[in-house]
């Protein structure tokens, strides 16, 4: 009989009689089991090959973290050079934007757009619509300006037969004797004397 299996309480009504624990044992999971059941290794693998990845990947998320700490400290040492340099977020970008628009322009789709607007700016000047408009557009600023010219000759003209006519003439004598009136001779740069002005003349002064 094992020890182990019999009841040695005293004040027990089952003193002396063997207890059957197997039933209880039974039920008891063992550790690792659970762990197991719950996440199946995938077919084809091996609990030691299970075990290496789960080290690989231990050390792996180590790594990242590490990582992680120092690129944080570099960000902020990067910062604190900027603020030393004087670059502020604006500077920064206006840089990032111009690196942009540099790196647009050397791009293979800008290059291509840029030709096949070459390409179609040819066709355009080249179709005989465009030459015919250009044409067009030339006669007329051509005749535009002759007719500019010969409106000014003949406003030129009329007003110098105007000048040279009886009535503008008439007009014009009137205008300064008009002006002879008002203003007197002295308008016409003649001297005006006055009596007070004026001392007789001796031909043979007394000595």
């Amino acid at each position: 009989m094992d020890p182990a299996s019999q009841d040695i309480n005293l004040n027990s009504p089952n003193k002396g009689l063997v207890v059957d624990n197997s039933d209880s044992l039974s039920d008891v999971p063992v550790e690792g089991a659970v762990g197991n059941a719950a996440n199946p290794l995938p077919p084809g693998l091996t609990e030691e090959e299970a075990e290496e990845l789960r080290t690989e990947l231990t050390k792996v998320e180590e790594e990242i973290n590490t990582l992680r700490q120092v690129l944080s400290a570099k960000e902020r040492h990067a910062t604190e050079l900027k603020r030393k340099l004087g670059l502020s977020p604006l500077n920064e970008l206006k840089q990032n934007l111009s690196k942009s628009w540099q790196d647009v322009q050397t791009s293979n789709a800008y290059l291509r757009t840029t030709e096949k607007l070459g390409e179609w700016n040819e066709r355009v000047t080249s179709s005989d619509l465009y030459k015919k408009t250009q044409e067009t557009l030339s006669q007329a600023g051509q005749k535009t300006s002759a007719a500019l010219t010969t409106v000014g000759t003949v406003i030129s003209k009329r007003l110098g037969d105007m000048r040279n006519s009886a009535t503008f003439k008439s007009f014009e004598d009137k205008v300064g004797n008009l002006k002879y009136k008002v203003v007197g001779p002295k308008g016409n740069g003649e001297a005006v004397t006055s009596p007070t002005d004026t001392t007789p003349t001796q031909e043979n002064p007394p000595f």
